[in-house]
């Protein structure tokens, strides 16, 4: 179990800082122009750009220290669950991380996001935080369960890799498409302009999915990394 500890905290701190450095530099100047524009509007910013730098520059680091130590959790958790988990995830040895990822993705990130997409500074929560809470972790669950229905459909027919693959994928797909048009709407715009809103989601998405396949590769790299270490030694030894 340690050995496969070690490799997801070692995955998770390389991918951490490179979300970091990605929040610090992409994220956060685009955080801080929708709070800008929401509170002072946009023709404050530039009078009020040398008076952050400071701020900014610290936001920075911390965002990036964030993110390490979020890589190091996440990559924690992806280890021991890869662990007890090896037998029951579909595909080769190369393809596990990939498939434990994409269904971590789901459950933390996709399956709530359907309900509760990413809110942009300046909108405004329609729930209360306590019934965002208890939606988010009920959101999780049913991410969860979709996973696991994913695997058993891929499984149960697994002559054909497409057409298992088709199938765990499906109800995925129809959670993605249908869930969000039956859910009421959890939060306003407060002004912003739609594009703004679409951008920073966008942006939120593609960090957090980029995070997940940075983490299987990282996962499945470091692996065969280690492999190769082994088969070398025993190489030499002979």
């Amino acid at each position: 179990m340690w050995p496969t500890l070690k490799r997801g905290v070692a995955a998770g701190a390389v991918v951490g800082l490179i979300y970091g450095l990605f929040t610090a530099l992409v994220v956060h100047p685009l955080t801080a122009s929708l709070v800008e524009m929401a509170h002072h509007g946009a023709h404050g910013h530039e009078a009020g750009a040398h008076s952050h730098a400071v701020p900014e520059t610290t936001t920075a680091v911390v965002s990036t220290g964030s993110g390490v130590l979020w890589g190091i959790f996440l990559g924690g958790v992806f280890g021991l669950l890869y662990y007890f988990l090896e037998p029951a995830i579909p595909g080769t040895a190369a393809i596990r991380p990939y498939v434990l990822a994409g269904a971590g993705f789901l459950t933390v990130s996709v399956s709530p996001w359907l309900v509760l997409p990413p809110v942009a500074p300046g909108m405004e929560h329609q729930l209360a935080a306590s019934t965002r809470i208890w939606l988010y972790a009920g959101m999780m669950l049913a991410g969860a369960a979709l996973s696991v229905l994913a695997v058993a459909l891929y499984r149960r027919i697994g002559s054909d890799w497409r057409r298992g693959a088709a199938a765990g994928l499906a109800p995925v797909a129809a959670a993605v498409v249908f869930v969000p048009l039956l859910a009421p709407a959890t939060a306003t715009a407060g002004g912003l302009p739609t594009d703004l809103v679409v951008a920073y989601r966008s942006l939120v998405i593609f960090g957090q999915a980029g995070l997940w396949v940075g983490l299987a590769t990282a996962y499945r790299w470091l692996g065969a990394f280690s492999t190769d270490r082994v088969t070398l030694a025993h190489e030499t030894q002979i």
